[in-house]
């Protein structure tokens, strides 16, 4: 089986949790017998060498519908479906603020994509994205899907709510790599140090949470690369940032493992999560976790997380210290090991490829009989 992994142009330049899912998925299925190749959006694919086309990111249509409108070959969609809305209307500054408090949340992705391809920091390879605009285009998408891949529950459930979702669909969790995010028991938690790892973006709040934890008794590593368009954001939270806070740049799975082992508390406090691979990682190596409550991360973490108000700093800092208090939440950690790792999601994701092509293949056959007749 020969599937293509196809994801936005900028899944190298700009480091995020859709680049680890990506690449552990695509690795992981080439280890069960799958010939997985990672493709961008703005390359030319040659769509006759394989089976299967395999998209990811609902939210950045443009480039998708180019692709699809190109082929007939069946393909799945991972939708990765995230809320903006929330950070863009109440808390984004500058004229991009202004302009997203009038319009709404497609207006906004719309407003997005087209200042990206304008800019030259993407492309936009459907012109036809132009006329459709947001809505309509991510529509299409899902009408078209032979079968779509969320990573939770929730995330179809709101798929179905906002655009009448109908179609096959499979679950497919995200994970961990589970031979790097093993617990080490010989390295004792520092109850002090707490641990953000993440891209710095106004999404991923980590402002809020400088502010929560400023001239505190906590250690605050922030553990991520600035998203190139967030400069400023980043600017802001280095100057507004107290002695007992630092940051390390961007680390590498590996390099974290040093403070996933040392760290009692790991924080994530976006405005909206779908999971956030770093709380998994973090919940593998015995932290105690601290997330928001914005999103579908409560289908993940259940009753074994601290969650927060991401637009209260209170909330955050109180979240915190009842999970540097807690003893630890070896019940998550049980979980994360037990069923989230890319190894069970690539099984999963094999299986949902078999039903969409053993289906496609009958229709083919089907299609082929009434001709005959």
């Amino acid at each position: 089986m020969k599937v293509a992994l196809i994801a936005r142009s900028t899944l190298h330049k700009v480091y995020g949790g859709i680049t680890v899912q990506l690449v552990e998925t695509a690795r992981h299925l080439r280890q069960i017998g799958v010939d997985a190749s990672i493709c961008l959006t703005n390359e030319n694919i040659d769509y006759d060498q394989f089976d299967l086309l395999h998209f990811f990111d609902i939210t950045r249509p443009a480039n998708i519908l180019y692709h699809i409108k190109r082929t007939n070959k069946p393909f799945v969609l991972t939708p990765i479906l995230i809320d903006y809305s929330e950070y863009d209307k109440q808390h984004r500054k500058g004229l991009s603020g202004f302009v997203f408090r009038l319009s709404g949340q497609h207006q906004n992705e719309y407003i997005k994509a087209v200042s990206r391809w304008l800019l030259k920091k993407d492309g936009l390879q459907s012109k036809n994205y132009l006329w459709k605009g947001q809505y309509r285009s991510m529509c299409h998408i899902l009408q078209q899907a032979t079968m779509i891949l969320p990573n939770s529950a929730r995330e179809y459930a709101e798929l179905s709510k906002l655009y009448s979702v109908n179609k096959p669909f499979a679950i497919i969790p995200n994970g961990i790599n589970e031979t790097i995010f093993q617990p080490d028991p010989s390295v004792k938690k520092d109850e002090t140090l707490v641990l953000c790892a993440a891209r710095i973006e106004g999404l991923k709040n980590q402002l809020n949470l400088i502010k929560a934890l400023n001239n505190t008794k906590y250690r605050l590593v922030i553990a991520g690369e600035a998203s190139p368009n967030q400069q400023a954001y980043y600017r802001l939270c280095r100057q507004t940032a107290a002695d007992n806070i630092s940051f390390t740049g961007r680390l590498s799975q590996e390099e974290l493992l040093h403070y996933y082992k040392s760290a009692k508390v790991h924080v994530l406090p976006s405005w909206f999560e779908t999971c956030g691979l770093s709380s998994l990682e973090a919940g593998a190596m015995g932290c105690n976790i601290v997330i928001t409550n914005k999103g579908f991360t409560k289908d993940y973490f259940g009753n074994n997380a601290f969650y927060c108000d991401p637009g209260n700093p209170v909330s955050i800092y109180e979240a915190i210290t009842k999970a540097s208090n807690a003893p630890l939440q070896t019940a998550l950690q049980e979980e994360v090991l037990a069923n989230y790792t890319w190894q069970q999601a690539a099984i999963q994701t094999l299986e949902a490829y078999n039903k969409v092509l053993s289906t496609n293949r009958f229709s083919k056959a089907l299609l082929h009989k009434i001709h005959e007749q």
